[in-house]
């Protein structure tokens, strides 16, 4: 669907920088829809959008220089890429590159590039030949395959038994799913029930921010009654060692689709997306089955459910960058800018897409509505461990003997999700802990009986994050571990703030010059420095990428005196937890 732009609307105080970008239609779908046919952009397919949509040259340039998956030369026959970020690098990925490019580095058919996270640290070190995801043992035969034009399309694995929070039984149809949707919009639930029940829940966003569901809902709901309003999903994780929302993609699009159409039903939408990484193609397809089917039942449509109620859902790839799962990078892209974090306020539930209100929740986060909605706020609560609420998807990674998406009680602790993934690879002793993703701090191995919740972890110094736990065994080296870390924050900073662009710069070299010189740690006059750069970056980066890009480092020369060495995880609002995602 074309994105359009609301033409006349007077902007809202904070905005008014925004005023001279250009106006819509998004240019993306356009570009990602070239580069889908010919593998590239070629000048003259630009220069023939430029006329066509009547855009400025030196603006389509503007977008393909900033958004990694674009490109403006012809690739090779068989492109790998291999990630080189945490998950990856802890299972020996430095070693599959170095073996990879003595294989394929002088070949002229192949183009290898190491990049970041693929979304599949399941299976790290993880590769990816012609953008089909595979483990590094298997980047021979997808090169075969490649080179004979031969490679067949991605699938996905699913699981048989549906988790936890899916309360359709396994092998049931669309007929029988989509249960509080067509309750609500047949009128015998209101749409201030479906907050209230998600305000009783306790449900909190799961892409980060933690921020309550049901508060964001109603306030949604109540800006600009009567008004044009978007909901989005934000299904763009791309932080290192995260890949829970990957596999509810893959196993429950049902439930992720009902809880946005729930979303936009409640708080007024007519218009959804589900904004997906462009890695996750086999998962795209799975997303766009469900649509399709809902649109030839009538689910969606102009007449959705035969209420009279227009509820359409679309799907926007993202054109590459970690930085698109903050919401406003995202909302920038999705406008057909530059993917560069706004100021705050004014937040997306005011003013979000187009300057419209617009609501957005994570993929996890959409995927537990239907389940609450259906056996109720107290069920939700009762499922967690303490005075923890709900069930939680961890994706499990790193130096374990099964790494792979988990779901469990809220308020499990560290050591018992570890045990459920199969403990310490080889029987090894647990070195240090990230428990919430790339942009959580480290914990040492005394932490491990923390229990997994939002308040205890930002107690304890770090933060629940992303849902991802990923494991370090003993001996591992973690100011190297930390430098991985700080290296794809780097890569993936926007650039639009100096803190984060050359803060983040300045760290990794001082950090590289201190690991290059062998095994050690970091003198007092480099400690100082590194301190100085993460308590600037902390307190004047624009968004939570350049807040957090160094609390792993500094948690890690905590871990050096014994502790976590606790630091706030930041957000532009104020609180102290990650930016949802």
């Amino acid at each position: 669907m074309t994105l359009s732009f609301e033409v006349g609307r007077p902007r809202v105080p904070g905005v008014e920088a925004r005023a001279g970008k250009f106006p819509g239609p998004s240019l993306i779908p356009a570009l990602n829809a070239i580069q889908a046919r010919l593998g590239w952009l070629p000048r003259e397919e630009l220069e023939e959008l430029s006329r066509t949509m009547r855009r400025p040259l030196y603006e389509i340039q503007g977008l393909i220089s900033f958004y990694p998956h674009f490109r403006t030369t012809p690739p090779a026959k068989v492109q790998v890429s291999v990630c080189h970020d945490l998950s990856c690098w802890l299972r020996s990925a430095d070693d599959r590159i170095a073996e990879i490019r003595a294989r394929y580095g002088d070949d002229t058919e192949i183009e290898l590039n190491e990049v970041s996270c693929l979304g599949r640290c399941d299976s790290a070190p993880a590769v990816a030949v012609n953008e089909q995801p595979a483990p590094a043992a298997g980047v021979d035969a997808l090169v075969a395959a490649a080179r004979e034009a031969e490679l067949d399309e991605a699938g996905v694995t699913g699981r048989a038994e549906p988790w936890p929070n899916d309360p359709y039984p396994a092998g049931s149809g669309l007929a029988s799913r989509y249960v509080s949707l067509r309750a609500l919009l047949a009128g015998e639930v209101s749409a201030e029930s479906v907050v209230a029940t998600l305000e009783a829940s306790g449900l909190r966003g799961m892409g980060g921010a933690g921020f309550p569901t049901g508060r964001k809902w109603g306030l949604v709901a109540a800006t600009d009654p009567g008004g044009v309003k978007y909901a989005i999903c934000n299904a763009d994780e791309s932080e290192p060692g995260t890949f829970k929302d990957r596999q509810i993609l893959t196993d429950q699009p049902h439930l992720v689709i009902e809880g946005l159409l729930l979303g936009m039903a409640v708080t007024g939408a007519e218009q959804g997306w589900i904004f997906i990484r462009h890695e996750y193609g086999p998962e795209e397809r799975v997303l766009r089955a469900e649509l399709a089917a809902l649109r030839e039942a009538g689910v969606i449509g102009a007449d959705a459910c035969g209420s009279g109620r227009r509820l359409e859902v679309d799907i926007f790839v993202s054109p590459g960058g970690y930085i698109l799962g903050e919401e406003t990078a995202l909302l920038e892209c999705m406008e057909g800018h530059r993917g560069e974090p706004r100021n705050k306020p004014p937040f997306p539930g005011n003013y979000g897409l187009h300057g419209r209100p617009t609501l957005i929740n994570s993929v996890e986060t959409f995927a537990d509505v239907p389940v609450i909605l259906q056996r109720g706020a107290e069920w939700w609560a009762e499922q967690g461990e303490g005075d923890s609420v709900g069930w939680k998807f961890f994706a499990v990674s790193g130096h374990v003997e099964h790494p792979g998406v988990y779901c469990v009680p809220m308020g499990t602790t560290v050591r018992a999700l570890i045990d459920l993934a199969g403990g310490v690879l080889g029987g090894a002793e647990v070195g240090a802990v990230q428990p919430g993703g790339a942009s959580s701090n480290f914990i040492g191995p005394d932490r491990l009986d923390l229990a997994l919740d939002f308040g205890t972890l930002a107690e304890a110094g770090t933060m629940l994050g992303s849902g991802a736990l990923v494991v370090l065994a003993e001996g591992t080296d973690l100011l190297a571990a930390s430098t991985n870390v700080l290296r794809f924050f780097r890569n993936e900073s926007c650039g639009k703030c100096v803190p984060c662009r050359v803060g983040s710069t300045k760290a990794h070299e001082l950090l590289r010059e201190t690991l290059d010189a062998g095994p050690g740690t970091l003198d007092e006059a480099r400690k100082g420095r590194i301190l100085q750069l993460e308590e600037t970056m902390r307190k004047t980066s624009i968004c939570g990428l350049g807040q957090v890009a160094l609390g792993p480092v500094v948690s890690v020369l905590g871990l050096d005196k014994g502790g976590a060495a606790a630091r706030p995880q930041p957000r532009p609002d104020g609180s102290t937890e990650q930016p949802d995602r």
